[in-house]
């Protein structure tokens, strides 16, 4: 008998695994992360969202010889994009896949291989990118699109030895009038069926669940308090975090932090780049995206400018009657998020507190 089949055999792999989980719990538990209800509220929310689309892609999801693309739409993580439609898939480097479908009317869109580390240091490299810009769509609409290692001819995503994920991002600019696309895959040299549930596998799901659930959420609570650094600012924190953490590299991040005592309003403005899309959001602490239900984000089509063409955002509890209003939702204090995509400048936003009954 294997360790693995004896582990299975006597409930250890199970014990194990909801041990880890509870150890996961000492990130909401952190020193500087808020404690009032609603944000440890949030933040165990977070931990058994994260625990569902965990198991679900290291134990559903998890064969790379017969993958399907997932759409994430419970799930948020690092600063979701409310206009994002998000697919995912579990790839090899060394297998070839064939992605089709239609392009739909949907403002954006990119598809990266991805190398998924969050689990081991909380890092989640790109090893390929297609974006609109060089993406070639049929007459009739429909795209299909290679994933491999080795060129291929028409619409190729490079993979490389080490791929683990694809991405898909679909982007709105107004969800009242576009269309995402609709879109599948399959790997094209794999075996013809699956083979039945190895217990090796199922106790290495569980434990790399486990790993990416408390790996995701110590990430980004460490985000977080690197962010808390610079209060009620979008600075430019540089690059090469974010997309080392999985960000496309068509997107300029500028990440914050914002604290506002009751009565109090936090207002941004900057001037807006020439680009195709753009937007800001605002997020909890453990970044997470707010209820889409409420005013938690505008984007380039959604905006309405200055006379002098600069953009103004208030981040208030309630509406104060000027500039683009963003609710806090019951919040005192969170994340934001403004991306500038395919942009060549990068404004970096002058940002300020004031009184509800202060004038722009």
């Amino acid at each position: 008998m294997t360790d693995a089949q004896a582990e299975v055999l006597s409930g250890r792999v199970w014990t194990e695994f909801c041990r880890a989980l509870e150890r996961a719990g000492e990130v909401v538990l952190r020193e500087r992360s808020p404690a009032t209800p609603l944000d440890r509220a949030e933040g165990f929310r977070y931990l058994a969202r994260l625990t569902r689309e965990m198991l679900y892609s290291t134990l559903d999801n998890a064969d790379p010889d017969f993958p399907r693309l997932h759409q994430l739409d419970l799930t948020k993580i690092g600063a979701d994009n409310p206009d994002n439609v998000y697919l995912s898939a579990t790839v090899r480097g060394d297998r070839t896949y064939r992605i089709t479908g239609t392009r739909g009317s949907i403002a954006y869109f990119s598809i990266g291989s991805k190398a998924n580390r969050y689990a081991r240091d909380g890092t989640m490299a790109s090893t390929g990118e297609l974006s609109d810009r060089d993406l070639a769509v049929d007459a009739d609409g429909r795209v299909e699109i290679v994933a491999s290692a080795t060129p291929h001819e028409g619409n190729w995503l490079p993979l490389a030895a080490d791929s683990t994920s694809l991405v898909v991002r679909q982007t709105y600019l107004d969800r009242s009038t576009e269309v995402p696309g609709t879109w599948g895959i399959e790997c094209v040299d794999g075996p013809a069926a699956p083979a039945p549930l190895d217990p090796e596998f199922l106790v290495k799901a569980l434990r790399r669940a486990a790993l990416a659930v408390h790996g995701t959420a110590a990430t980004f609570a460490g985000w977080t308090e690197l962010f808390m650094t610079r209060p009620n600012e979008l600075p430019d924190f540089g690059q090469e975090m974010f997309q080392r953490a999985g960000g496309d590299p068509e997107i300029f991040y500028l990440h914050g932090y914002w604290t506002l005592e009751p009565g109090e309003a936090w207002v941004i403005e900057t001037d807006v780049p020439d680009c195709p899309y753009w937007n800001f959001q605002l997020d909890n602490w453990w970044m997470e995206s707010l209820d889409h239900a409420r005013r938690i984000t505008v984007n380039k089509h959604t905006a309405t400018l200055d006379d002098d063409g600069r953009l103004t955002i208030v981040v208030a509890a309630t509406d104060p009657g000027w500039g683009n209003w963003i609710d806090t939702c019951g919040h005192t204090s969170g994340t934001a998020l403004l991306r500038w995509l395919g942009a060549t400048n990068h404004p970096v936003p002058r940002c300020r507190v004031v009184r509800p009954e202060a004038t722009p």
